[in-house]
């Protein structure tokens, strides 16, 4: 049999993963390039001989995917699997176009050869956009459990921006890990809310690698948590699937790669941000969830919000700072920074981009329709000193975080802050308590 030359168009997440369970080994196939979207400074890399496996003893270079078509020529290659998350149909589709023009077969893998099965429980959760709410839902799911006195294990989707060797397995059990790790804000913002419940959370490259870790933790383990990435499906061959769904972006669950497999995958789905969201969108979604998957069992819920500085609000002129990829590959433009600043009465929303500097003024040219928010870009130690630079330059009277985490422990703001937290609040029934039982009834027995 011929083998066949493989592009990965990837963006250090799900492509490693496909790559893992099953190109890695496999010697019908020879990966000749992982492409790179999406994460500043992925590209110029390789991926490393060590996770790469025998038959890549020079490693996997990993290119920009502007070079796609002339990757596909110099390299020979066969086929191009496309491998991130998060983005619209016509995108999907428009860049098959463009392998398929360059002469190369084009394809979306599966969950059949991609997921892994856990010796424990899983319970995934999911969502069809970045910013949904897949976080909170993840926190209100593991305290159920937790409430029960099972142990859970959380294992999130990946977030490799550093050094990949080093990345393989993570476990993250306090806050000191973080900083072991040298983890970014966007790392940070998905592990610390974890940690600071008592959970023990892993992440890295090896997902088979990390699962084991986490079925043998050594402070013990019950049940594993799938904490998913922007709309990606599990790695893991889950239980229970939860997917959260944004009636702020109706018609989305059906128009984004791959949130409609997610949403189809569902044994539940999360109607999230009901207190904040027109009735007209709601209802849609609701439509689109019984068209796609009408065996699923809905939940309806608002994100609660609080605020530990109200009077810092009140009659003020803020900066509202959000989670970075909510605002750029999400496309959100509505938070729970902008709702706090219109229910507690601020006097004006300031325009942070006239003040954007460096890496935080290439992001606003790369996504031109974030509007005036400021999205909390980390990757990498020159973005969190031009985050810094662009809120100290900010003319505002305070700012508001609304991001997981409290972004005055990692960079300088000299400013009056106030931070909104938000939280999954289930309305009526059927709630998480009442979809976990019959799980936590099989675990028992």
């Amino acid at each position: 049999m011929t083998q066949r030359n493989v592009i990965i168009i990837g963006a250090a997440g799900r492509d490693f993963h496909n790559f893992n369970t099953f190109y890695r080994d496999n010697p019908a196939y020879k990966v000749v390039a992982f492409t790179a979207a999406q994460i500043p400074d992925i590209a110029g890399r390789k991926y490393p001989a060590s996770l790469a496996g025998s038959l890549y003893p020079e490693g996997i270079p990993i290119f920009v995917q502007d070079e796609l078509e002339r990757l596909i020529k110099d390299l020979d290659a066969d086929e191009c699997v496309f491998a991130y998350s998060d983005v619209p149909y016509h995108f999907v589709m428009g860049l098959g176009a463009r392998v398929n023009a360059a002469g190369a077969d084009f394809s979306l893998m599966g969950y059949k050869h991609t997921m892994i099965k856990s010796t424990k429980p899983v319970i995934a959760v999911g969502a069809i956009r970045t910013g949904c709410g897949k976080s909170q839902t993840s926190r209100r799911i593991a305290e159920a459990l937790m409430a029960r006195g099972l142990k859970v294990i959380a294992v999130r989707h990946p977030m490799p921006y550093g050094d990949l060797e080093a990345q393989k397995v993570q476990r993250f059990a306090t806050i000191d890990d973080l900083k072991k790790h040298n983890c970014t804000i966007e790392e940070m913002e998905e592990y610390e809310p974890h940690i600071a419940r008592g959970n023990v959370i892993y992440a890295g490259v090896d997902y088979e690698a990390i699962l084991r870790a986490a079925e043998n933790d050594p402070d013990g383990c019950d049940v594993i948590l799938w904490d998913g990435g922007n709309n990606d499906f599990p790695f893991y061959q889950p239980d229970l699937m939860v997917t959260v769904v944004d009636p702020h972006r109706p018609g989305h669950e059906l128009a984004y790669y791959p949130g409609e497999v997610t949403l189809r995958l569902a044994d539940v789905v999360v109607i999230n941000k009901i207190d904040s969201a027109d009735y007209d969108n709601i209802q849609k979604v609701r439509n689109n969830i019984a068209y796609a998957n009408p065996n699923a069992i809905v939940i309806e819920a608002a994100s609660t919000i609080s605020v530990n500085k109200a009077d810092a609000i009140r009659g003020k002129r803020v900066l509202v700072v959000e989670d970075g990829p909510t605002l750029t590959h999400g496309e959100m433009k509505i938070g729970a920074g902008i709702v706090a600043a219109r229910r507690f009465g601020a006097k004006e929303i300031i325009d942070p981009r006239p003040y954007a500097v460096g890496k935080l003024a290439e992001t606003y040219r790369i996504y031109p329709n974030i509007g005036n928010l400021l999205p909390a870009m980390g990757y990498g130690e020159q973005q969190m000193q031009d985050l810094s630079a662009t809120i100290e330059k900010t003319d505002c009277d305070c700012v508001i975080i609304a991001t997981p985490i409290d972004l005055e422990r990692v960079i300088q703001i000299n400013k009056p802050c106030t931070r909104v937290e938000y939280a999954l609040q289930e309305i009526g029934h059927p709630n998480i308590d009442d979809v976990l039982e019959d799980l936590i009834a099989k675990m028992k027995k």
